[in-house]
C-alpha cells in the first residue's frame, strides 16, 4: 500500500526546479551567444568589406604609379629628342640651326607638363597606398574583434557544459574586450 509519501533528493529538487522556473545559467548563455554571434557576423562583415576597399586603393596605387613610370618613360624620350636636337643645332650649318633650336624649346616645354603629369600621378599613388594601409590597419581590428568574440562565444559553451558561473562571467570579459576592439575600428571607420 501506498502512503503517498515520497523523498526528493537534492538532485530531484534541481531537476523540478530547473523544470518548474528554467535553467538561468542556460537561458542567459543562449542569449549572450546569440548577442554575441550576431555582432561577430556584424564585425566579419565590416572586416570583409574593409578589406576589399583596401585592396581597391592598393589597385589604384598600382595603376597610378605605372601610369607615373609611362610618365617618366614619356619625359626622358624627350629628353633624349631634346639632345639630339641640341647636338644637332651645334653641328649643322648655320641656316639649319633655328629649326633645331625650336625644337630644343618645345622639348623642354613639352617635359615639363610631362613632368607635372607624372608628378601628380606619384602623388596620387602614394595617397592611394596611404589609404589602402589605413583601410588594412581597420581590416585588423575588425577581424581582431571577430575573433576575440568567437573565444567568447566558445567559453560560453564551455561554461554551459561545465557548468561554472566563473566561464560565464569570463564569457562576459572576453566579449567586452571584442566589442570595444569593434568599437574603436566602428569610431576610426
Amino acid at each position: 500500500m501506498t502512503t503517498g509519501f515520497h523523498v526528493h533528493g537534492p538532485h530531484d529538487h534541481e531537476l523540478e526546479h530547473a523544470a518548474q522556473h528554467g535553467d538561468g545559467m542556460a537561458g542567459q548563455l543562449a542569449v549572450v551567444t546569440a548577442i554575441l554571434a550576431t555582432l561577430g557576423a556584424m564585425f566579419s562583415y565590416e572586416g570583409g568589406a574593409t578589406q576589399a576597399v583596401a585592396s581597391l586603393e592598393k589597385n589604384n596605387a598600382a595603376i597610378h604609379q605605372t601610369e607615373a613610370s609611362d610618365q617618366w618613360n614619356y619625359y626622358q624620350s624627350k629628353n633624349t629628342k631634346q639632345a639630339i636636337a641640341e647636338f644637332a643645332a651645334d653641328v649643322v650649318p648655320e641656316g639649319r640651326r633655328d629649326a633645331y633650336r625650336q625644337d630644343v624649346k618645345r622639348y623642354e616645354e613639352d617635359k615639363t607638363k610631362i613632368r607635372k603629369e607624372a608628378e601628380r600621378l606619384e602623388a596620387q599613388a602614394k595617397e592611394a597606398d596611404a589609404r589602402s594601409e589605413a583601410l588594412m590597419h581597420m581590416h585588423h581590428r575588425w577581424a581582431q574583434a571577430t575573433t576575440v568574440l568567437q573565444i567568447a562565444i566558445a567559453l560560453a559553451a564551455i561554461a554551459l557544459l561545465t557548468r561554472r558561473r566563473w566561464l560565464e562571467w569570463g564569457t562576459l570579459a572576453v566579449a567586452a574586450v571584442g566589442i570595444a576592439i569593434g568599437a574603436v575600428a566602428f569610431v576610426a571607420t
